[in-house]
């Protein structure tokens, strides 16, 4: 294209445009931060995908969860993805870990596809060739089935807290994080039950709470960690951009 006399370029964004299905809004925020910062570390400053946000409301989804009606949550997280796709969304992610039991369920009837934040966590610790790993997150996630399955299908042991310590991080979880409060105490706590699950055998930890990175980070946790939210961010990136998927070492040791 030619205007007075000069070549102009014209810069075409071939990203695929990204939503997030935001449950928890401290979790989706953190989401959204790391998605702009995979972008930095792996294209620079320019090419960056759209990302859109939509919620429905964050005390629905927990009264939900709380009674197991799943289909519920499902049909919330469905209409987040037809709203997404209305504002041009390619594909949709969800940073919440407890919701994970009805992404399946919400593909049923979605306008796009979803990316799935277990599969992303499960490749990670496949890759890093771990054979047992910790879990932290709220009680429904650490003895629920969310990452149990899958990765127990490619032969890897998770380690759940003691049921004292899966209390505690419970309520640490309800009453505080989802709300953005950062104790130091909460934080031994979460880091004493970490280094509990090292010594069941844990060779690293999943923190499969989205919140869970305002206590918990490679740095000072005694084990290696697997940030679901971190790696989800990650494999959205890639996934937009039409990168492969990193094949080793996603999490960083403490």
């Amino acid at each position: 294209m030619r205007a007075c006399g000069l070549r102009v370029t014209r810069s075409v964004n071939v990203a695929k445009h990204i939503g997030i299905a935001a449950v928890s809004p401290e979790g989706s925020v953190f989401c959204y931060r790391e998605l702009h910062r995979y972008c930095h570390t792996l294209i620079g400053d320019t090419g960056h995908p759209r990302v859109t946000l939509h919620n429905e409301p964050f005390e629905q989804y927990v009264a939900a969860a709380m009674r197991d009606d799943w289909q519920t949550v499902a049909d919330m997280l469905r209409r987040s993805a037809r709203a997404l796709a209305a504002a041009g969304a390619e594909f949709v992610i969800t940073p919440d870990n407890v919701m994970q039991f009805a992404v399946h369920n919400a593909e049923v009837g979605s306008p796009i596809p979803w990316l799935n934040m277990t599969d992303l966590v499960t490749s990670a610790v496949v890759n890093d060739q771990r054979r047992c790993v910790g879990l932290i997150g709220t009680v429904k996630v650490m003895f629920g089935a969310t990452y149990q399955t899958l990765l127990g299908l490619r032969g890897i042991k998770v380690v759940s807290p003691t049921a004292s310590d899966a209390s505690e991080i419970d309520g640490i979880i309800f009453r505080e994080l989802v709300h953005g409060t950062v104790r130091a105490q909460s934080r031994q706590v979460m880091l004493d039950a970490i280094a509990r699950l090292a010594d069941r055998g844990a060779e690293g930890v999943i923190l499969g709470c989205s919140e869970a990175p305002l206590l918990v980070t490679a740095e000072n946790s005694p084990i290696p960690v697997y940030d679901a939210v971190t790696l989800l961010a990650e494999g959205a990136v890639r996934h937009s951009l039409g990168m492969a998927e990193p094949s080793a070492n996603v999490a960083r040791a403490g």
